[in-house]
């Protein structure tokens, strides 16, 4: 049987939540399930979802520090769909993260049920409650814009020879001095900003790729989102988003031959809308050119609860770099990054980047 790959979290908010939820629903799955609706992969490099172990967690919302994670992920203002009601005691109580800019200023003209409440409590020495737990691997769930906060427990997954998985829009994996600093401890690393299974990302990648190989010229495109989870509400500080803005629109570009100028692209979340609650709504438009210069337009409407959404794809990515850990391969994992996140170290279509993930499973491909 696989070792245990033993995992800690940082911040227990919705995305937490789904993925917790997830390996516990998918649990029970036989290895030689080979297709399992919801799941790129059942098995990787030996190892099943039932392998993931969550042994450390952190979070500064007074209504989750202090409580089992069992608990906790149901604590306001969480507010995704229920994949799994059946989550047992963890034995892991949250533990008091370190706020610095992971809390905007904004947040606290809201109601407490939609909005972070920051506990009283003395922030832990992180580094070394990682160690203490024996995490294999740090994820990354800060909210949108916390720069400070994802530095800090980028170092102190270094500190703790932890490998790190950033599941945000603040660039530590795609940033070649972070990228360096793992290198040199020979400690992988994985990042940045989740790409949704079937998201507003990838779907916009998919079809402007889709245009641009079959000779369309696109002209201009624009993808609005909204939603009504703390995310969205956090993101209605447009000061938070310039990294956020960058990584959506990257992605995107990146699978055209020639970029579109910012007046002819606009990719970024448009509002907060409550009573949505973890469902995210995105609006997407092309317009381009066909042969003989006549017009084409494309309107579509995705509708996708968020959380879920990007779980199966950090199930994925914890068994990728547990393969490095395994590997002893340090730095920056550009298979798997490509793949699985927007902003990656270096953009591939995403046909390529499977392939390279595949290679890399089957330790054909280094990184």
């Amino acid at each position: 049987m696989a070792k245990e790959i033993k995992i800690a979290i940082a911040g227990i908010g919705n995305c937490a939540s789904s993925l917790i939820q997830g390996i516990r629903y998918y649990k029970d799955i036989k290895d030689d399930d080979e297709l399992v609706p919801g799941l790129m992969h059942n098995v990787i490099g030996g190892y099943k979802i039932g392998n993931i172990k969550l042994v450390a967690a952190f979070d500064v919302d007074k209504r989750k520090v202090g409580k089992d994670v069992s608990q906790a992920i149901w604590e306001k203002p969480n507010c995704t769909k229920v994949i799994c009601s059946d989550i047992p005691n963890f034995g892991v109580k949250v533990k008091m993260g370190h706020v610095l800019d992971g809390v905007a200023d904004h947040m606290k003209d809201y109601p407490e049920d939609k909005t972070f409440l920051v506990a009283k409590e003395k922030s832990v020495d992180v580094a070394g409650e990682l160690k203490k737990s024996g995490a294999n691997i740090l994820i990354n769930y800060m909210p949108v814009g916390s720069q400070k906060a994802t530095e800090f427990y980028a170092e102190s997954a270094l500190k703790a020879g932890c490998a790190f998985i950033n599941c945000m829009p603040v660039f530590i994996v795609s940033d070649d001095k972070w990228g360096e600093k793992f290198t040199n401890k020979n400690i992988p690393c994985l990042g940045d900003d989740v790409k949704g299974q079937v998201g507003a990302t990838i779907v916009h990648r998919i079809l402007t790729h889709l245009f641009a190989e079959r000779g369309v010229k696109i002209d201009h495109s624009y993808q609005l989102n909204f939603g009504g989870n703390t995310d969205f509400l956090n993101m209605l500080s447009r000061k938070r988003l310039k990294s956020k803005k960058i990584s959506k629109t990257e992605s995107v570009e990146s699978q055209l031959s020639k970029r579109l100028s910012y007046d002819d692209l606009h990719i970024g979340p448009s509002d907060w809308v409550p009573f949505l609650k973890d469902n995210k709504i995105c609006m997407i438009r092309i317009e381009g050119r066909k042969f003989g210069n006549i017009p084409v337009e494309l309107d579509l409407k995705l509708s996708v609860e968020d959380s879920p959404n990007s779980a199966g794809v950090i199930i994925d990515a914890i068994r990728m770099i547990k393969i490095a850990l395994d590997r002893r391969i340090g730095g920056p994992l550009l298979s798997p990054s490509a793949y699985f996140m927007k902003h990656p170290p270096q953009q591939f279509t995403d046909e390529k980047a499977r392939e390279m993930v595949e290679e890399f499973i089957l330790n054909k491909r280094e990184r």
